[in-house]
């Protein structure tokens, strides 16, 4: 596969992102970068899973809070940060879980405490289904990993055939607007905007952008239903894990009905609901977040 080289990291933002990205090459050959950071038993490591249209610079802050303590693996999927784009790949929800996989058997991971949002949900516990012996503890925010027809109508927008494309890959119609939608308490700074923005800005780097939400899946005969329905149904081979939930109460995708389905699903979890926060929900009350998901994560 020919791949272009990997973005860089420019000058401007390493204050904000003072890590050194490496790469794993995926099954197809495509190369996934990620963060390796940390410290804590070689085998053990929290493994941080984002969504659309973020990378890992999402996580930024819960690495470097928990990185004194613990092993942080924190992976850009194909299409996404400061991966690959290859224009034409496999972007569905199998291939983005086996990327996972193929990622934490080369590194021997023997436990993995998993943090997921947005996509991260659905390709995390797809990634537990696979390897439950190996999950430990287990951060939700704002996210799925089950089927449903709630969609926001600006997302379904994003979903049409060509015109789908021209908003999310033409216009940065999705990755744009996203970094002032999915905040709510606080805007982001101008460093920050930038950041999440960096790997997004042509046609060709936003090809993943489009993929994601072209693969949400809405009925039976979409390709990725039936991966995702093997998603849900290994939801409850977790429900005696300890898990906190986090959810922001202003998502404009993510909503109460989703918070509410995790908790039927996991009636075990502790919850941390944050009625004014946004769909970043991590960004937006990290004040809140951190300290909480290191007590969390570091009970165990």
């Amino acid at each position: 596969m020919k791949t272009d080289n990997l973005l860089k990291i420019p000058n401007w933002l390493k204050e904000e992102y003072p890590f050194s990205p490496v790469v794993h090459t995926t099954a197809t050959g495509a190369r996934l970068s990620y963060l390796d950071e940390g410290e804590g038993e070689g085998d053990h490591a929290v493994l941080m899973l984002h969504g659309n249209p973020t990378w890992s610079f999402y996580y930024r802050n819960l690495v470097k809070e928990l990185s004194p303590h613990r092993r942080c693996i924190v992976p850009d999927h194909i299409g996404m940060g400061l991966s690959d784009k290859p224009a034409h790949y496999d972007y569905k929800l199998a291939t983005r879980i086996a990327d996972v996989v193929s990622l934490i058997d080369q590194l021997q991971l023997k436990r993995i405490d998993l943090v997921v949002h947005d996509w991260g949900g659905a390709i995390g516990f797809g990634v537990a289904e696979q390897r439950p012996n190996i999950i430990g503890r287990i951060v939700i925010m704002n996210t799925a990993a089950f089927t449903s027809m709630h969609i926001p109508r600006r997302i379904a927008l994003c979903r049409l055939p060509v015109l789908g494309p021209l908003i999310v890959r033409g216009g940065n119609g999705f990755a744009g607007p996203a970094i002032w939608m999915a905040m709510r308490r606080k805007p982001l700074t101008k460093t920050e905007s930038r950041g999440y923005l960096l790997p997004y800005d042509s046609w060709a780097n936003r090809v993943a952008v489009s993929s994601f939400v072209q693969d949400i899946p809405m009925n039976d005969s979409h390709p990725s239903w039936s991966t995702l329905k093997r998603v849900e149904e290994g939801i409850g081979k977790f429900k005696n894990h300890a898990t906190l939930v986090i959810w922001g109460g202003q998502d404009f995708c993510f909503n109460d009905y989703f918070h509410q389905e995790w908790l039927e699903r996991l009636p075990n979890a502790e919850d941390l609901y944050l009625e004014d926060a946004g769909h970043y929900v991590l960004e937006d009350a990290s004040n809140d977040v951190v300290p909480r998901i290191r007590e969390h994560l570091l009970k165990g």
